[in-house]
């Protein structure tokens, strides 16, 4: 039986050793809980967090959600049925469109506009483009899928601006606002003051077990708990999840503006010296992607050998570029990434491009090969 490769550095946020075992984590809730620290109820930790995202975020209330999926969902359809309109507008590479198996439209009957270039940051001209009334607009802030990019502070209060002229809410898909802040530089109760409703992950960049929080006014959250019941959503011994969130957000969160000044200082050695380059070429915060010039299955194959010979792992997962004969792959930048230096990844990078370079000549040279020993047609037969 052939075991997977052992993983003995990562530049990958979760990847090893930085992502706990199971009981590396509870051993980390024990130390830091009180013997006497109830599971549930007001004084629990999921109340706990709820309160502090809450403030954290300037919202009036706050509410634990399993999934953030399940969140956004049911802030969009509470929307909605406000506004007694059924679309909402979003970037066209948005979460609810590209990871959510179109769970808005067959579980809660809404409708996805997209709006704007795929591969660009949405713009006030993209949205005046769209002229069907809106329940909201849906803000990624960052735009994961582009590199993490943001819109300017001006920009930003552009566009909230026009849907609120236009009477759509404006919902934050925050799942990666902790980062997003580094950028802005403004408390996060400013950039949320922005929203009607803020989702954030508790375990992205938090490096929490699962879960998330949506943010908004009383009202809201409370109808937001009435769906978070019909979908099953209301998990009774919620507390692990909660408190390794709070973990989170006392030992990581700290930590988020010497990743983004990380990110820059990595990016500008990739875009200097490998023969890749990042987009944005100036990260605006601790997450960013790497392009390179090469096939993504010549250079999975180069990563699969650079993890077989030395343990390691320099992504997750490659996506296809548009022109197939490039690719690309995210970092995000935390504890794992920081333990390589600038020289190391650069070094790395060179020589995944050497054997994805050479995977690809082998590739064209054997297609060549086959082609040339094809049988002549007979064209007396």
């Amino acid at each position: 039986m052939n075991h997977p490769p052992e993983i003995k550095r990562s530049l990958c946020l979760h990847g090893p050793p930085v992502r706990h075992t199971p009981r590396e984590m509870l051993m980390r809730l024990l130390e830091r809980m009180p013997p006497d620290t109830p599971g549930s109820g007001p004084l629990g930790p999921v109340a706990q967090l709820e309160e502090r995202v809450a403030r954290l975020l300037g919202k009036e209330a706050a509410l634990f959600f399993p999934t953030g999926t399940m969140a956004q969902q049911v802030a969009l359809r509470i929307h909605a049925e406000q506004r007694g309109r059924s679309t909402f507008a979003a970037h066209p590479q948005c979460h609810l469109a590209v990871w959510e198996d179109n769970g808005y439209s067959v579980i809660h009957g809404l409708r996805f506009q997209p709006a704007g270039d795929p591969h660009a940051l949405l713009t006030l001209e993209d949205l005046s483009e769209v002229k069907i009334p809106l329940a909201a607009l849906v803000l990624e802030l960052p735009q994961r899928d582009i590199g993490g990019q943001l819109p300017s502070w001006a920009s930003l209060g552009e566009q909230v601006a026009w849907a609120r002229e236009r009477g759509a809410a404006v919902h934050m898909d925050g799942a990666r606002l902790w980062e997003a802040q580094t950028f802005y530089e403004r408390p996060f109760s400013d950039i949320a003051g922005l929203f009607d409703s803020v989702y954030v992950s508790l375990y992205k960049s938090l490096r929490g077990i699962r879960g998330a929080v949506l943010a908004g006014s009383k009202e809201l959250v409370a109808e937001a708990s009435v769906w978070r019941m019909r979908l099953g959503g209301s998990i009774p011994d919620a507390w692990p999840l909660a408190a390794a969130a709070l973990l989170g957000l006392d030992d990581v969160l700290p930590r988020m503006k010497g990743f983004r000044d990380y990110a820059i200082t990595l990016a500008a050695a990739i875009n200097r010296d490998s023969g890749a380059h990042t987009l944005p070429e100036d990260p605006q915060t601790p997450l960013f992607h790497v392009h390179l010039p090469a096939s993504k299955r010549a250079v999975e194959a180069a990563a699969d050998a650079i993890l077989a010979e030395r343990g390691i792992q320099l992504f997750r997962r490659v996506l296809r570029s548009p022109d197939e004969r490039s690719c690309r792959f995210e970092i995000t930048i935390g504890e794992n990434a920081m333990d390589f230096t600038p020289d190391e990844v650069v070094s790395l990078l060179r020589e995944l491009l050497d054997r994805a370079n050479a995977n690809d000549r082998a590739s064209r040279s054997h297609g060549k090969d086959a082609a040339s020993g094809c049988e002549p047609i007979d064209l007396r037969r």
